[in-house]
C-alpha cells in the first residue's frame, strides 16, 4: 500500500508523522502525515524494525527486458536501475490503488502543493539522500528494497550523491524522447521526471476495479499478497518480507497470430497424405482392377478396322449368261481443305473431264474447305483411278470396291432388281435373294497412328471375305428380249398404259421369260421412276375377264352337270338379281353349244353353265388354280390376289366371277392356270430360279415345283380341245394363230379398275394359250391394260402372244407335232 503521509505500519517507522497505524493510510494536507513524510529520511534513527540483514545482490535484469528504458533524472543523469520503471502493483501507491497523480492532487483529486514546497514536495534526488538512501520506491525500507538493490545499487547511489546537481536550465532535456514528452500531462517544467498514463503503454496499465467510478485501480496480484501478511509483518516486526517478484514484460501490441508452425505443418501434411491417397486409390484401381478395361480402349484407339468387301455373287439365265455381275471398282474421294486456291479451278476441269461428271458438281465439292472429305465417286473404273493417281491430283484417295453391273441394260430389269450404294438388293431377285448374293465381307484390323500410317511391328488381324454364290434363273435371255420388244412395241400401238408377258414351260413351270412394259433400265436406275421398280407381272392385280372362263368349265366338266356339245339356249343379255348382264356383242337368242360358247366368248352361256355347278363348287374350282393364294416357287413381290368367300358374294356376283369379273387375279397366277390345263389337269408350282452355285462354285440345281392334280386328265383334254377351237376362225382369238402349229388359247377382256379413281376405268385386254396343243410345251400370257385403240384381247393382246410364241417355239426348237385338229362340234345343229 501506498500513503501520501507517513505510513501508520508501527513504532519507530519515523517521527511523530508515523502514528495512526494502519488507520493514518490517508492524511488531510497540513496534517501529521506531511510530518510524517518529512521524517521519511530519518527512518534509520527511530525505533522503527532494525537494519535488514544483507542480502544476496539480485542480478539486473537486462534492460531489454523491461518495459521501459531507464529514465533520465532531472539533472541529466541516468537513474541506472529499474526502479524508475512502474511496477503492475507500485507500493508507494496510496490505498485502494490510487494512482501518483492522485497523490499529487491531493485528496479526492484536489491540486497538491508543489513537492519541492514543505515536507511533501520532496524529490526523487530528497529521498534518495536519506539515511539509507531509499528512493521513493524504496521509501518503506527493507520491505521494498528488491534483491537487486545490493552493493552495486548502494555504491550507484553513493556515486549518484557525489555528483553536482546541474541547474535548471543545464538539464538535457533533450534525451527524452520527443513523444513520450508530447504526451506526458504530469510532467512539469521544474519539476523531476514522472510518467503519467498517457505515457505507459496501454497493455502494462493497471485495469480499473468494476465498481463505482472512484478512480481507483485494481489491486494486483503483489498487492493481495502484502494484504495477505501477518500484522506483525506490515509494522516492522519479524523478520523482513519478501521483496515483490520483478516487473512482468508488457504485453506486445495485437498482432495477427499465424499461429502454431508445427500445427500448420501438421495440416498440411494430412492434407497431403489425403490427397495422395485419393491419387493412390485410383492409381490403383486405373491399373490394378481395371487395367484390362483400359488397356482395350487404349487398343481401341490405335485399332482401326477396315471391311474387305465380298464379291458379290452374279445372276444370270437359265443358259448361263450373265444377266447382273459384280466387277473391281474404286471409290474416289479427295480432301478439299489441301487444295490450294490458285489450281482449284484446274483440279476441277481434270476431275469432270475424267470421272465424267459437271463441273458444277465436281466445284461444289472442292469449294467445302471446311471438311477433309468429300466422296467423288463410288464405282469409278479402275483405269480412270489410275490416271488420276498419275495426274497427281493433290488429296486424293482411292479405296476397291465392287460395283455391279447389268449387260443387258433394261432386259427383265424389274426381275432382277438392282443394288444401292451400300451394296445391298433393293429390289427384285437383288433383293429376294440379297443374302445369297451378297456373301459375308471380311475385316482387317491393323493398328495406326495419329497420320493413320500403319504402326510397324504391331500385330493385325485379317478376316477372309466369304464371296456370294451365284443364282442361276430360269429364264432364256433371248425369250426374254422377245417378249419385252412384242409387248412394248404392242403398249406402244395401241397407246395401252403397261403390257405384261409370261413365258412357261409347261412340263416343269419354269417361267422362261417375264416381260414387263416399259421395262426398267438397271445401269440407270436413280433416273428411273419408282413405278418401274415394280414387276408388274407378278404384283399387279388385275380382274382377268373371259380367260377366266376356262375355270368354271373345269368346274362344270369336272362335275359332269355339262358337256362340251350341251347346247344352251342363249340371249344377248340375263338378268342376275338385281342387274341384267350382257354379252360382248349383242346377237338374236340361238342355240349355242357349250364348245361354241367358249369360243365366241358368250359371257350369258357361261353364267347358265355355273348356275348348273353352283356357286360353292365354282369357288372351290378356282382356290384349287391357285386363285387368292401366293405362288411359291421364288417369285420376288408375287401377290395372291383378290378372291372372296362364295358366302359373301352378291347376287349379281355369283354371275359375274363365272366370266372373270369380280375376282382379281395377277398374270403369273393366269399362266399358271392355263399351265394346269395343258399340263393335263397337274398344277406346278412356277419356278423362277433354276439353281444356286455352293461354296466351291458348283452348280446345284433347284428341287422341282410343288405338282398337285386339279381336274382329271379327261377335262384337261375337253378343255383344251375347246380352246383350239376359240383360236380358229369360228373362235375370238383367230390372230393368235401360228401357221404349222395347233394352237389353244383363249382371249379376255374385262372392266378395269383403276385404284387412284376408286372406279372402273377403262379395260384390261388380255390373252393366254399354249402350243402345240396336242403336245403342249410353252404357255404364253400377254396383257395389255388400259389400251385406248380398241380393247379387245383377240385383237390386242392376241397378236402378242403369236409374235412371242412364234419366237419361243424356234429358240427352243419345238417342231410342229404335224397332226391336224379333230372335228369337232362347233356349232348347234351341226
Amino acid at each position: 500500500m501506498r500513503d501520501t503521509g507517513g505510513r501508520g505500519q508501527g513504532p519507530g517507522r519515523g517521527g511523530a508523522g508515523s502514528q495512526g497505524g494502519p488507520g493514518a493510510s490517508r492524511r488531510t494536507p497540513g496534517g501529521p502525515g506531511r510530518q510524517g513524510r518529512q521524517a521519511g529520511s530519518a527512518r534509520s534513527e527511530g525505533a522503527g524494525r532494525p537494519d535488514d540483514p544483507p542480502k544476496e545482490p539480485r542480478k539486473r535484469p537486462d534492460p531489454l527486458d523491461l518495459p521501459f528504458g531507464p529514465f533520465v533524472r532531472d539533472d541529466g543523469r541516468d537513474d541506472g536501475d529499474d526502479r524508475g520503471a512502474r511496477r503492475p502493483q507500485d507500493p508507494a501507491d496510496g490505498p485502494r490503488g490510487r494512482s501518483r497523480e492522485d497523490e499529487r492532487d491531493g485528496p479526492r483529486g484536489r491540486p497538491a502543493p508543489d513537492e519541492r514546497d514543505g515536507p511533501r514536495g520532496r524529490s526523487r534526488e530528497d529521498d534518495r539522500d536519506g539515511p539509507r538512501g531509499r528512493s521513493r520506491q524504496g521509501g518503506d525500507g527493507p520491505r521494498w528494497r528488491s534483491r537487486q538493490d545490493g552493493d552495486d545499487a548502494a555504491k550507484e547511489r553513493a556515486r549518484q550523491r557525489s555528483v553536482r546537481p546541474r541547474p535548471e536550465a543545464e538539464r538535457p532535456r533533450d534525451r527524452i524522447p520527443p513523444a513520450r514528452d508530447t504526451r506526458s500531462r504530469a510532467r512539469q517544467d521544474d519539476g523531476p521526471l514522472r510518467r503519467t498514463r498517457e505515457e505507459v503503454p496501454r497493455d502494462v496499465r493497471r485495469p480499473r476495479d468494476e465498481g463505482p467510478g472512484d478512480g481507483r485501480l485494481r489491486r494486483t496480484r503483489d498487492d493481495e499478497h502484502t494484504r495477505a501478511q501477518p500484522a506483525g509483518r506490515r509494522g516492522g516486526e519479524g523478520p523482513p518480507r519478501r521483496p515483490p517478484a520483478p516487473p512482468r514484460p508488457p504485453k506486445p501490441s495485437p498482432v495477427l497470430r499465424l499461429g502454431n508452425p508445427r500445427r500448420r505443418i501438421n495440416i498440411g501434411l494430412i492434407g497431403m497424405t489425403f490427397i495422395l491417397s485419393i491419387f493412390g486409390g485410383r492409381l490403383i484401381q486405373m491399373q490394378g482392377l481395371d487395367s484390362k478395361v483400359y488397356e482395350a480402349r487404349a487398343v481401341g484407339q490405335r485399332t482401326q478396322t477396315e471391311d474387305i468387301p465380298a464379291k458379290r455373287g452374279s445372276i444370270t439365265d437359265v443358259n448361263g449368261h450373265a444377266l447382273a455381275v459384280t466387277v473391281e471398282a474404286r471409290e474416289i474421294a479427295i480432301d478439299p481443305s489441301k487444295i490450294k486456291d490458285t489450281v482449284r479451278a484446274k483440279i476441277t476441269a481434270v476431275l469432270a473431264a475424267q470421272l465424267g461428271r459437271p463441273q458444277e458438281e465436281i466445284a461444289a465439292k472442292l469449294a467445302k474447305t471446311d471438311t477433309q472429305y468429300q466422296l467423288l465417286a463410288r464405282d469409278a473404273d479402275p483405269i480412270v483411278a489410275s490416271r488420276l493417281l498419275k495426274a497427281e491430283v493433290p488429296a486424293l484417295t482411292t479405296k476397291k470396291t465392287y460395283r455391279r453391273v447389268y449387260p443387258g441394260g433394261d432386259l427383265a430389269g424389274s426381275l432382277i432388281g438392282f443394288v444401292g450404294d451400300e451394296q445391298s438388293g433393293l429390289g427384285g431377285m437383288e433383293q429376294a435373294r440379297d443374302t445369297l448374293l451378297k456373301g459375308r465381307d471380311g475385316q482387317q484390323r491393323v493398328e495406326t497412328g495419329r497420320d493413320g500410317q500403319r504402326i510397324p511391328m504391331t500385330s493385325s488381324q485379317r478376316t477372309v471375305p466369304v464371296d456370294g454364290r451365284d443364282v442361276r434363273l430360269t429364264i432364256d435371255r433371248d425369250i426374254q428380249w422377245a417378249a419385252q420388244q412384242a409387248v412394248a412395241k404392242q403398249v406402244s400401238d395401241s397407246e395401252a398404259s403397261s403390257g405384261t408377258v409370261i413365258v412357261m414351260d409347261v412340263r416343269n413351270a419354269q417361267i422362261i421369260a417375264m416381260a414387263n412394259a416399259p421395262e426398267l433400265d438397271l445401269n440407270n436406275w436413280r433416273k428411273a421412276p419408282p413405278a418401274l421398280y415394280v414387276n408388274r407381272a407378278a404384283s399387279d392385280v388385275f380382274e382377268p375377264g373371259s380367260t377366266n372362263k376356262v375355270i368354271t368349265a373345269a368346274a362344270t366338266l369336272e362335275a359332269g352337270v355339262v358337256s362340251p356339245d350341251t347346247v344352251f339356249q342363249v340371249k344377248d343379255n340375263i338378268r342376275c338379281a338385281d342387274r341384267v348382264l350382257h354379252d360382248a356383242h349383242p346377237h338374236k337368242p340361238e342355240p349355242m353349244t357349250y364348245r361354241q360358247a367358249v369360243a365366241e366368248s358368250s359371257n350369258v352361256a357361261t353364267i347358265m353353265a355355273a348356275r348348273k355347278v353352283g356357286s360353292e363348287r365354282l369357288y372351290q374350282m378356282l382356290k384349287s388354280f391357285g386363285f387368292g393364294a401366293q405362288p411359291g416357287g421364288g417369285v420376288p413381290n408375287a401377290e395372291a390376289g383378290l378372291l372372296p368367300n362364295y358366302k359373301n358374294w352378291s347376287g349379281s356376283q355369283s354371275c359375274t366371277i363365272a366370266y372373270g369379273q369380280g375376282v382379281s387375279v395377277t398374270a403369273l397366277q393366269m399362266a399358271s392356270v392355263y399351265q394346269t390345263i395343258a399340263n393335263g389337269g397337274v398344277k406346278v408350282e412356277p419356278q423362277i430360279i433354276a439353281g444356286t452355285t455352293d461354296e466351291s462354285g458348283r452348280f446345284v440345281p433347284s428341287a422341282p415345283g410343288k405338282q398337285t392334280r386339279v381336274v382329271s386328265d379327261k377335262t384337261a383334254k375337253e378343255i383344251i380341245t375347246m380352246l383350239e377351237t376359240a383360236v380358229s376362225a369360228e373362235g375370238t382369238g383367230e390372230l393368235a394363230a401360228i401357221p404349222g402349229y395347233r394352237v389353244a388359247g383363249k382371249t379376255g377382256t374385262a372392266n378395269r379398275y383403276d385404284a387412284q379413281l376408286g372406279r372402273y376405268d377403262g379395260y384390261t385386254a388380255s390373252f393366254a394359250g399354249f402350243a402345240p396343243a396336242d403336245a403342249p410345251r410353252l404357255v404364253v400370257l400377254s396383257v395389255l391394260q388400259n389400251p385406248k385403240k380398241d380393247h379387245f384381247g383377240g385383237q390386242v393382246a392376241a397378236p402378242v402372244f403369236k409374235d412371242v410364241m412364234t419366237f419361243a417355239i424356234k429358240s427352243k426348237k419345238i417342231p410342229p407335232t404335224g397332226s391336224a385338229a379333230p372335228t369337232v362340234r362347233a356349232r348347234a345343229g351341226q
